[in-house]
């Protein structure tokens, strides 16, 4: 991912929240969608059939937010609710050499 940026947020209850996120001009904006659009292809293709609310035992669900601000900038927020196994597979899928 070049445009993306991660954030993993574990709780208690065994549900994790994984966002993904960008800012960029109107003219990256393309290129930000097509990497959300290899994420959620990776979540169909990898737990497909178990999408829906992770407290009620699904695997993953997910939130997009696409918002244009002010000055032709575009933020855009993947939001994952994931169980643990959906995340250990993400970061195996998607870890960085940056991120050992």
């Amino acid at each position: 991912m070049r445009h993306l940026t991660f954030d993993l947020t574990e709780s208690s209850d065994g549900i994790s929240t994984l966002e993904a996120m960008a800012s960029t001009r109107e003219s990256g904006h393309a290129a930000v969608m097509a990497e959300v659009q290899a994420l959620l292809a990776w979540a169909q293709a990898r737990f497909g059939g178990r999408q829906g609310p992770v407290e009620d035992g699904f695997a993953w669900d997910h939130e997009l937010l696409v918002q244009h601000e002010a000055g032709g900038w575009v933020t855009v927020t993947l939001t994952f609710s994931a169980s643990a196994e959906f995340v250990e597979a993400f970061e195996a899928a998607f870890a960085g050499p940056d991120d050992d």
